[in-house]
């Protein structure tokens, strides 16, 4: 696969995030939203940015610590860095189905089978989506509102754990999937998938996953508050636990709508309960989230594009043989 090709499937993604902050500053006043950025402190905006780079770099010790509990052995932590960093554009790909490719670099740099790397992959998500919805358990409760979407994706993400541990019922579909012939020349990535599964997802290992999963996504909340802040809304205990609930809630509706970097979803729930649990007008609304969302899916989309810059080889996957 060419570098071609790959950047190719960015081009929606980019698109569509474009489509979706033109209808964020129509949602008000083009010109009183515009206003509103402008007036913003930039002086906070950096603090802001840090925030989120403390989240990337608690969810980096969890991409790492997975790496060595799935087999991983000597790889460079720098290196372990450089992937993970590079992964960030691909969550702009339709579905995220980019992400994938993060499993072909660690092959390509590791000898971990691709299949057993796509769970890797799979278990960031999973584990990012517990700790979000940890986050969001306060507002949930205060905001009843919310709880039947929180439940069923709760419900989704526990049973996906549970079935990874019955070994016995896993085994007995794999031997069954190797006498199908539709089946059988993937029965080998499949066992490959569901033994990094199976150890990913082992008590131990998730609720360390996850306990480092919500505190980096606490970080990302705390920006929102200070973005909050900055455009005049009153600070305090109350502010704070709303943005932190937002910021999380929203993240997970991104996630479950396959949009590519939750385009859309994001931006509707962020802008759509600001106004509602903080009675904000339309435009603070769609300011903070044009704010938050420059400072955190977008920061992290240049800072691996500028990764990609820099390490070609990433933009090519090997011929297949």
């Amino acid at each position: 696969m060419k570098s071609k090709p790959i950047l190719r499937r960015l081009i929606p993604g980019l698109l569509f995030g474009f489509l979706v902050f033109l209808v964020l500053i129509l949602i008000g006043d083009i010109r009183q939203v515009g206003d509103l950025v402008l007036a913003f402190p930039w002086k906070l905006y950096p603090l802001v940015l840090l925030l989120t780079l403390f989240n990337y770099l608690l969810r980096f010790f969890k991409w790492h610590y997975y790496l060595g509990i799935i087999g991983v052995e000597n790889f460079s932590i720098l290196r372990s860095a450089h992937l993970f960093v590079a992964g960030f554009p691909l969550a702009v790909t339709p579905g995220k189905v980019g992400e994938a490719l993060k499993a072909v670099w660690l092959e390509r740099e590791t000898g971990l089978p691709a299949a057993r790397g796509i769970s890797v992959v799979l278990a960031e998500r999973i584990s990012d989506g517990l700790g979000v919805l940890t986050l969001s358990t306060l507002g949930v409760i205060a905001y009843p509102r919310y709880w039947p979407a929180f439940a069923a994706i709760l419900g989704i993400l526990l049973t996906l754990i549970v079935i990874s541990q019955l070994r016995p019922l896993a085994d007995r579909l794999l031997t069954w999937g190797e006498a199908v012939p539709l089946v059988k020349r993937f029965a080998k990535p499949l066992r490959e998938f569901y033994e990094g599964s199976y150890i990913l997802f082992r008590p131990r290992a998730i609720i360390t996953a996850v306990s480092l999963g919500t505190i980096s996504w606490l970080g990302e909340g705390v920006g929102l508050y200070v973005i909050l802040v900055g455009l005049g809304v009153p600070p305090g205990w109350e502010t704070l636990s709303i943005a932190v609930f937002v910021l999380a809630f929203s993240t997970v509706i991104g996630a479950v709508s396959a949009l590519p970097g939750g385009l859309g979803a994001s931006e509707a729930s962020i802008a759509g309960m600001l106004a509602l649990l903080l009675t904000l007008n339309g435009e603070t609304a769609s300011a903070a989230t044009l704010l938050i969302r420059f400072a955190t899916l977008w920061f992290g989309v240049g800072l691996g594009l500028a990764v990609w810059a820099f390490s070609r080889d990433l933009l090519w996957t090997p011929p297949k043989t």
